[in-house]
């Protein structure tokens, strides 16, 4: 499956989250180590998901930008 990942670069860091699981979100120094750590994050949140007899849930956000 592939989810959307919001990715913000704060003063210091790059923060990354999941829209379709609360809760999975992840922190780096810079956009890769981000991105790197958000999929291990996913890795992990689905895997407690399915560890408690729960289903993933369907990935829904869908990501477009918007030139102004």
């Amino acid at each position: 499956m592939k989810y959307a990942v919001v990715i913000e670069r704060g003063p210091t860091s790059y923060g990354a989250s999941v829209p379709d699981l609360p809760g999975c979100i992840a922190v780096g120094h810079t956009r890769d180590e981000a991105e790197q750590l958000i999929q291990e994050a996913i890795g992990a949140h689905l895997a407690g998901l399915r560890a408690e007899g729960l289903t993933a849930p369907e990935p829904l956000t869908q990501v477009t930008t918007v030139e102004v």
